[in-house]
């Protein structure tokens, strides 16, 4: 019944952009800070970003740092990762999670207890 669902990745050349999506259901997302986690084959999961419940407080890895904004849609009960500026190293499947309360949000992923299944993006020639 509490369900994420994430949207958007695909394939996108060096340098280009990508816009993902993650729309929730059975809960309200402001409420919650949310977490978008990447993890490539045979590589550790890594904390992107995050925004934090209510004020929408946001945080990033220093990897992503001035190319990737997150954001919050109340309306329509979803949080969106613009990415610009892809790399090579940004190939991964991404994951966005939820933790109830969290007003300054965290990148421990173990901590977030909703996940959705994640959606690949490739960034490749």
């Amino acid at each position: 019944q509490l369900q994420l669902v994430e949207s958007g990745g695909g394939l996108v050349q060096p340098g280009g952009s990508l816009r993902l999506s993650c729309a929730a259901s059975g809960f309200t997302l402001a409420n919650y800070a949310i977490g978008w986690f990447r993890q490539a084959p045979g590589k550790e999961r890594e904390g992107v970003s995050c925004i934090g419940s209510r004020a929408g407080i946001t945080n990033y890895a220093d990897s992503v740092k001035g190319r990737f904004t997150i954001t919050r849609d109340n309306a329509k009960n979803t949080v969106y990762l613009q990415m610009n500026s892809l790399k090579s190293e940004d190939t991964a499947v991404y994951y966005c999670a939820a933790v109830l309360g969290q007003y300054v949000c965290h990148d421990r992923g173990n901590e977030y207890g909703y996940w959705g299944r994640g959606t690949q993006v490739t960034v490749s020639s």
